[in-house]
C-alpha cells in the first residue's frame, strides 16, 4: 500500500513538471536570418547593419547573423553557402558583383531558402524580392539639380562607381538621361574601381580642364575626398560637389552640406530596417512584391537642417528602443530564473516528501529482510569459499599436469634430434650396402619424423588453446605445395595399392598461405584418409579455382569407411573419435586443422556419403588478411624427404692445421648430443664445449668465432647467457645460435631481445645447423671487409654507422691510439689495460672484427696520420716520424715505403 502511494506521488510530480515545461514552450519559434554584406565598413554600410540589428532586436525570436565580404566576391559566395548549409530561414544579400553571385542565389532558391536583394541587384530573377532606392532616379535627381542650378550651361565631372555593380551603372545612366537633354552641359567621366576614389585620374582632370562647375560623385565619401583634392589646388570653393547617401552625423552627407563642403547630396536610404520586416513577412507566408523601392530626395542647404533634425530624432528614438529592449531582456531573464527556481523548489518539496514516505517503508521492509539476507549470506559465503578452494586446487592440478605434459613433450625433441641426425648419417655411410638396409633406414627415418609430427601436434594443441599462433602467410604455388606433400604418402599408397592422385584446373594458381600451418593441415587430412581407406581404395586431392567467387576449393576425397551422418557436426571438436573408429588416435588433428584454416580466414567442411570428403575453401589475393601477417618468403624448394640418402651431410675431408679452422663453442648439457655435434662439426671447425655452468667463463677465455647454445641449461638459460655475452665488450661481436625445443612466439621474441642471431628448434637438421654457422661466418666476413675499408673514417671519428656495438668499440680503440700516437713505447698491453680486457681477448676481438692484428692496426693508423702530416704540415720527415710514434726516422721510412710503395720524401715531393 505504501509503495503504491509513493509511486502515485512521483507520477503527480512528473505531470506537474511536464505541464510547467509545456507552458513555457508556447513562445514563438526561433527565426534565423543571414545577411551577406558586400563592401567594407564605410559609414553607409555600418548604418545599414545597425538598422538591421535595431529592427531585429524588436523581435526577440529573431537571430540575425551578418557576414562582411570586404570587397571579395569569392568570400561572399562562401558566406552565402555557409548560410545555406546552416539552413537559415531567410538570406539577405547586398551583391558585390552582379554576375558571379548568380549561381549561389539560385542554389539558395533550390534549397527552399528565400533570398532578399538589398541596395544592389544581380543578373538573375531567381530571388524572392528586392528592396532599395531607385538608383536611376538618384542619378536623375543629380542631373536635375545640375541643370536647374546651372540653367543648362555647365562643365561637369562625373566620378562613377564600379561598373560591375548595379548602383554604379544605374546612377550614371540616370544622370546621363537628364544631362543629355541639355546640350550646354558638358560631362567628363572618371571611373572608380570597387567604389574607391580615383585620386590620380581626378587630379589630372583638374589640371587639364578649366572652368569646371560641378563634380557629381558616386557617393558622399568619394565626393568628400574629391573636395579635399580640389581644395589642395585652391579650387575647393569654386567647384560644387554633389554626393549620394545623405547620411546624418559626422562626415555624413547632410553634415557636409551644412558645412558647405557639398552643394547637395541625394538621400539614399539603407533599407536595413525594411529588409528585416520583409524577411519576417516572408517567414510568416505573407505576400510581398517583387520590387520594393525606397523613397529618395535631394538635400541641399535649404533643407539640410530639417533633415538633420529629423534623423537626430529618429536616432534618439532608436536609442531609447534599444535601451528599453535591454531592460525587457533583463527583466525577462529575472522572471525566467525566479520561475525556474520556484518550480525547482516545488519539485524538491515533492521529492523530499516522497523520500520521507519511502524511507519509512524501506526501514520497515529492510528490517524484515535483513535477518533473511544474513542467513543466506552466510550460506553463500560458505559455498563460495568451498568453490574457490576447489577451483584453485583444480587449477593447480590441471596446470601441473599440463606443465608436466608439455615439459615431457619438449624433452622428446632432444633424443629425436639424435635419432634423426644419426639416421641421416647412417644413410650416408650405408648408402652402398644395398636396398634392404636403405629401406630399413628409411623406415626408421620416416617413423621418427612421424613421431615428431605427433609431438608437434600435441604442442600445437596447447598453443591453439592459448591463442599463441600468428599467421605468417606468403605467396605459394598451391599445386607445387600439394605435390611436395604427396611424396611423403606415395610409399604408403603403393604398399596398400591405393589409387592416389592430385588434380587441378590451374597448375599455376598462387595463394597466400602459411606453409608451416597448411603443411600440418594436409598431413592431418591425408593421414586420416590413409588410416580409414582399405586396400585398393582411392584417395584424391582436387584443386578447383573459382574465378567468379575469387576463391579456391581443395577437396580431400577418400573411399574409406566414412563418418556417421549424426556425428558430422562433432568432427572438428577436440578429442572427437567416431563411433565406427576402432583405431588409436588423439582426436585433436581435425580440431587443429580447422583452427589453422580459420587463421587463413578460410573454411573447412565435411561430407560423407561414399567415403569422406573434406573441403577447404580459401580466398584468393591478400586483401582478406592482416597486412602484418604477410611475409616475403622465397619460393619453395621442394625436396623429397626420403631423398636424404642421396646427399652427403658434411664433406668428409681432413684439415691439416686446426688453426686455419673457425672456432665454435658448443654449450649443451645433454652429453650425447654434445658428443654428436662435436664429432660431426669437428671435420670443418675447431670445437670447444661447455655444459652450461662454465659457459660464460669459457666464452670470455677463448672468444670463439661462433657460439651454439642450448636454451634449457643448468644455472643460467640460453637467453641469459646470450644477453650477458652480447652486452660484454669482449664478446659482443660473436654470433650466437640458440637451440630449443620451444617454437612459440614468446621464445622467438626473447631470443631477439637477448641478441641471438639464429633461433633453431629441435629436432634440427645437422645440414641446417652447418649452413646457419656458415651463413653467420660469411656475414661476419662481410662486416670485417666493411670495417677494414672504413678505418680512416673511424680513425677520424666520422659518422660511420655500423648498426652494431662494434662501432663503439672501434671508436674507443681508435681514440686511445690517437691520444697516444706520439708515444713510441705505447704497447698492445697498455692498450688492452686501458680497455679493461686481456691482451689475448683484445687480439682475438680485433682479429675477428678487422682481420688484422692489433699491432698492424696501430701501425695503419700511425701511417695514415703521417700521410696527412706530410701533405698538410711543414714538419720535417724526422719530426713527423716521432709525432706519429715511431722510434726512429729510418724505421718510419722503411715501414711507410712497405705500405705505400714510395718513401716519405718521394710522397711529400
Amino acid at each position: 500500500m505504501t509503495r503504491s502511494i509513493f509511486f502515485y506521488i512521483l507520477l503527480l510530480n512528473f505531470v506537474f513538471l511536464q505541464t510547467s515545461c509545456n507552458s513555457t514552450s508556447t513562445e514563438e519559434r526561433e527565426i534565423s536570418i543571414g545577411f551577406s554584406q558586400s563592401v567594407g565598413n564605410d559609414l553607409w554600410r555600418v548604418s545599414m547593419n545597425h538598422a538591421m540589428e535595431v529592427e531585429a532586436s524588436l523581435h526577440p525570436h529573431v537571430n540575425l547573423t551578418i557576414y562582411n565580404a570586404h570587397h571579395q566576391a569569392k568570400k561572399q559566395i562562401l558566406d552565402i553557402e555557409k548560410f545555406i548549409d546552416n539552413k537559415v530561414d531567410v538570406i539577405i544579400i547586398s551583391p558585390f558583383e552582379s554576375d558571379s553571385i548568380v549561381p549561389v542565389i539560385e542554389k539558395a532558391k533550390a534549397s527552399g531558402i528565400p533570398v532578399i536583394l538589398i541596395d544592389r541587384k544581380a543578373s538573375t530573377t531567381n530571388y524572392t524580392t528586392y528592396i532599395g532606392a531607385d538608383n536611376i532616379e538618384v542619378g536623375r535627381l543629380a542631373g536635375k539639380y545640375v541643370a536647374a542650378s546651372s540653367k543648362g550651361n555647365a562643365t561637369v565631372v562625373e566620378i562613377k562607381g564600379d561598373h560591375t555593380t548595379s548602383p554604379g551603372v544605374e546612377r550614371s545612366e540616370g544622370f546621363k538621361q537628364i544631362i543629355s537633354k541639355y546640350p550646354g552641359i558638358k560631362v567628363h567621366t572618371v571611373g572608380s574601381v570597387d567604389s574607391e576614389y580615383p585620386k590620380a585620374e581626378f587630379t589630372r582632370l583638374l589640371d587639364s580642364l578649366q572652368n569646371i562647375d560641378y563634380v557629381f560623385c558616386y557617393n558622399d565619401v568619394i565626393a568628400y575626398n574629391a573636395w579635399k583634392t580640389a581644395k589642395s589646388k585652391g579650387l575647393g570653393n569654386k567647384l560644387k560637389f554633389i554626393g549620394v547617401d545623405g547620411l546624418n552625423g559626422p562626415f555624413g552627407g547632410i553634415q557636409l552640406v551644412k558645412e558647405g563642403v557639398l552643394s547637395a547630396t541625394i538621400l539614399y536610404p539603407t533599407g536595413g530596417s525594411e529588409a528585416i520586416k520583409l524577411a519576417l513577412k516572408i517567414v510568416y507566408n505573407e505576400i510581398v512584391p517583387k520590387k520594393n523601392k525606397l523613397s529618395t530626395t535631394i538635400i541641399d542647404s535649404l533643407n539640410a537642417d530639417i533633415m538633420s533634425n529629423q534623423f537626430d530624432r529618429i536616432a534618439i528614438q532608436q536609442s531609447n528602443i534599444e535601451e528599453q529592449q535591454n531592460i525587457i531582456k533583463s527583466k525577462g531573464k529575472d522572471y525566467a530564473t525566479q520561475n525556474n527556481l520556484l518550480k525547482l523548489l516545488f519539485a524538491l518539496f515533492i521529492l523530499t516528501l516522497c523520500l520521507a514516505v519511502y524511507s519509512i517503508y524501506s526501514r520497515i521492509a529492510i528490517s524484515r529482510k535483513k535477518e533473511e539476507l544474513e542467513i543466506r549470506n552466510k550460506k553463500i559465503k560458505s559455498q563460495r569459499n568451498e568453490i574457490k578452494q576447489y577451483s584453485e586446487e583444480l587449477k593447480q592440478s590441471n596446470e601441473a599436469r599440463l606443465n608436466f605434459f608439455m615439459g615431457l613433450s619438449h624433452e622428446f625433441k632432444t633424443p629425436l634430434t639424435l635419432i634423426l641426425s644419426s639416421v641421416e648419417s647412417l644413410g650416408t655411410e650405408l648408402k652402398s650396402k644395398g636396398n634392404s638396409v636403405n629401406k630399413e633406414i628409411t623406415l626408421m627415418y620416416n617413423n621418427s619424423r612421424r613421431l615428431l609430427r605427433l609431438i608437434n601436434q600435441l604442442l600445437d594443441y596447447r598453443k591453439v588453446e592459448d591463442k599463441k599462433f600468428i599467421l605468417r602467410a606468403s605467396i605459394t604455388n598451391l599445386f607445387d605445395f600439394s605435390n611436395s606433400i604427396i611424396a611423403d604418402f606415395e610409399r604408403e599408397a603403393k604398399k596398400l595399392s591405393i589409387d592416389f592422385s592430385l588434380v587441378t584446373n590451374n597448375p599455376d594458381l598462387e595463394v597466400y598461405i602459411d606453409r608451416n600451418l597448411m603443411d600440418k593441415v594436409y598431413f592431418n587430412l591425408l593421414s586420416n584418409a590413409f588410416k580409414f581407406t582399405p586396400e585398393k581404395g582411392k584417395i584424391s586431392i582436387v584443386i578447383n579455382e573459382d574465378k567468379l567467387k575469387n576463391e579456391v576449393k581443395i577437396y580431400f576425397k577418400d573411399s574409406g569407411i566414412g563418418i556417421p551422418e549424426n556425428e558430422l557436426k562433432e568432427v572438428f571438436s577436440a578429442f572427437y573419435q567416431g563411433s565406427n573408429n576402432f583405431r588409436n588416435s588423439s582426436g585433436i588433428g581435425l580440431h587443429l586443422s580447422k583452427s589453422f584454416v580459420d587463421l587463413h580466414k578460410g573454411s573447412v567442411e565435411v561430407q560423407s556419403k561414399n567415403g569422406t570428403d573434406f573441403i577447404i575453401t580459401l580466398q584468393l589475393g591478400k586483401e582478406h588478411l592482416d597486412p602484418k601477417s604477410i611475409v616475403n618468403t622465397p619460393a619453395l624448394d621442394f625436396v623429397n624427404q626420403n631423398d636424404y640418402l642421396e646427399e652427403e651431410v658434411l664433406p668428409n675431408r681432413e684439415v691439416a692445421n686446426s688453426d686455419d679452422k673457425y672456432s665454435i663453442l658448443c654449450i649443451e648439457d645433454n652429453v650425447d648430443l654434445l658428443d654428436y655435434m662435436t664429432q660431426k662439426l669437428s671435420v670443418e671447425f675447431s670445437i670447444y664445449t661447455a655444459d652450461g655452468f662454465d659457459a660464460i667463463k669459457r666464452a670470455l677465455e677463448m672468444v670463439p668465432d661462433v657460439i651454439v647454445c642450448d636454451l634449457n641449461l643448468p644455472g643460467k638459460n640460453g637467453f641469459e647467457i646470450c644477453e650477458i655475452l652480447k652486452k660484454d665488450l669482449r664478446t659482443s661481436h660473436i654470433p650466437i645460435i640458440i637451440l630449443t625445443a620451444s617454437d612459440d612466439q614468446d621464445s622467438y621474441l626473447k631470443a631477439l631481445e637477448s641478441g641471438a642471431d639464429v633461433f633453431l628448434t629441435k629436432p634440427f637438421s645437422l645440414k641446417v645447423l652447418v649452413q646457419s654457422i656458415k651463413g653467420l661466418l660469411f656475414n661476419r666476413e662481410k662486416l670485417r671487409f666493411y670495417y677494414s675499408n672504413n678505418i680512416a673514417n673511424i680513425a677520424n671519428n666520422e659518422n660511420v654507422n655500423f648498426g652494431t656495438s662494434e662501432q663503439n668499440f672501434l671508436r674507443k680503440l681508435n681514440e686511445l691510439i690517437a691520444s697516444n700516437i706520439d708515444n713510441s713505447i705505447y704497447t698492445v698491453e697498455d692498450l688492452a689495460k686501458d680497455l679493461n680486457i686481456s691482451r689475448v681477448q683484445l687480439y682475438r676481438k680485433v682479429k675477428a672484427i678487422l682481420g688484422i692484428s692489433v699491432s698492424d692496426h696501430i701501425n695503419n693508423i700511425r701511417l695514415d696520420k703521417s700521410k696527412e702530416l706530410l701533405l698538410n704540415s711543414n714538419q720535417t720527415i724526422s719530426e713527423i716520424a716521432y709525432a706519429v710514434g715511431f722510434s726512429s726516422p729510418n724505421y718510419f721510412s722503411t715501414t711507410f715505403k712497405n705500405k705505400f710503395g714510395v718513401s716519405p720524401k718521394e710522397f711529400k715531393n
